[in-house]
């Protein structure tokens, strides 16, 4: 809510669909995802609507080590938002940045993740960069050899930011493992 003008938004993103491809055995896979997306913008009690998509997002997940006991498997992303989104959905700005991912196979069932991220992001109000950092904690559950489902909380933290504020997010969804190499989330 912006009380200098009577403005507010809200935005919505409507599932995070991500596409991976494996390569070179297992400890490279290629990401890519688009996510859609809705703007409510309400002024002087007059809403309007806008549907879109956010910048692009392609990534390489980096296999570095297999669980061993305790120790998780550990991998890294580098990424990056490429600015190709619709008009107020965009940074217009490329923004890389580096993924660390650990996890755990508890059972036949249950797994757990984490993933800790830096990444450069432009305030949306100044326009400034600053650096996001982002946390998170995964819960898997294998449903069956296909099809799983997952519940995350996700937390990010702008460092620097001129106007951005401290977010928590819980999601849930599910992926399918359409072949070996190409699994589904959404």
């Amino acid at each position: 809510y912006n009380s200098d003008n009577g403005t507010s938004t809200r935005s919505q993103s409507y599932g995070e669909p991500l596409l991976r491809y494996g390569l070179f055995e297992d400890w490279l896979e290629f990401r890519i995802a688009l996510f859609p997306s809705e703007q409510q913008t309400t002024t002087a009690g007059v809403s309007r609507t806008t549907w879109g998509t956010e910048d692009l997002y392609t990534g390489f997940k980096i296999g570095l080590t297999p669980q061993d006991g305790f120790l998780p498997e550990i991998a890294l992303i580098p990424q990056v938002n490429l600015p190709t989104g619709s008009p107020g959905f965009t940074s217009s700005r490329i923004e890389p940045g580096l993924n660390w991912i650990y996890a755990w196979e508890v059972n036949d069932f249950i797994s757990m993740a984490g993933s800790t991220q830096a990444n450069r992001r432009v305030d949306s109000v100044t326009g400034g960069d600053y650096l996001e950092v982002a946390q998170s904690f995964t819960i898997g559950y294998s449903c069956t050899e296909n099809l799983g489902a997952y519940t995350e909380w996700f937390v990010l933290i702008p460092d620097s930011a001129d106007t951005e504020q401290t977010q928590h997010y819980t999601n849930a969804g599910f992926t399918y493992l359409i072949s070996n190499d190409v699994p589904v989330s959404y």
